[in-house]
């Protein structure tokens, strides 16, 4: 290296300007940068995203879980005949039965229909029946007639734990001594309780 004028030459021929205080100019390093430089950005992005999408999420679990919530506690899925199918048959059964039961006698029986009603009856309907009852026994004495009822259709509308409301579809066959028997078809609205793990029938309506 050789110095030519204040120019100093390099072996090869490359000239350096030695700058004001006669050190060799130097080409400064940038350093980092403070933002980390152009790759910062992307690597940031993934965090943002990942913390915006646990966030969507923790937003759209609660409004799932309040609309649950929501529907959980609405009337409609307050009634256990569109939830509980064996409540519903279970009531259904007793009932189809006991009606079956109150709603059929012959001349001499009369007397155990009316201590079967007592047994399945109670309340409003209990008094109606045996208010009904009376006239019907001295029918089928006179008259000599038969009633047998089957249940053809019966289905609860509404039912809770311990009350039940039921429509229900009855063919009844009447005959009498020396005549053709004759059916009829009937229609009921019925209220059921349930007390001590029994089914009563407490109202009786007709369609």
């Amino acid at each position: 290296m050789t110095e030519h004028g204040g120019v100093t030459t390099v072996d090869g021929g490359t000239a350096v300007e030695p700058d004001a205080g006669g050190r060799e100019a130097e080409t400064p390093d940038p350093g980092p940068r403070p933002d980390g430089g152009a790759d910062a950005p992307r690597r940031r992005w993934p965090r943002v995203l990942g913390a915006l999408l646990a966030v969507a999420l923790i937003v759209t679990g609660g409004l799932l879980y309040a609309e649950g919530r929501r529907l959980r506690d609405t009337p409609a899925t307050a009634n256990l005949a569109l939830t509980d199918t064996a409540a519903t048959t279970r009531v259904t059964g007793d009932v189809s039965s006991a009606l079956a039961k109150v709603f059929s006698y012959a001349p001499g029986s009369t007397a155990a229909t009316r201590a079967a009603a007592e047994e399945v009856l109670t309340g409003k309907a209990l008094q109606q029946y045996a208010a009904l009852f009376g006239q019907v026994e001295r029918q089928a004495a006179d008259q000599k007639l038969t009633l047998t009822s089957e249940v053809v259709r019966a289905g609860v509308t509404r039912l809770t734990d311990d009350s039940a409301h039921l429509l229900v579809f009855l063919d009844q066959v009447y005959e009498r001594r020396g005549r053709t028997p004759t059916t009829a078809a009937a229609q009921l609205t019925v209220t059921a309780e349930l007390r001590d793990g029994r089914w009563w029938i407490v109202e009786i309506g007709s369609l």
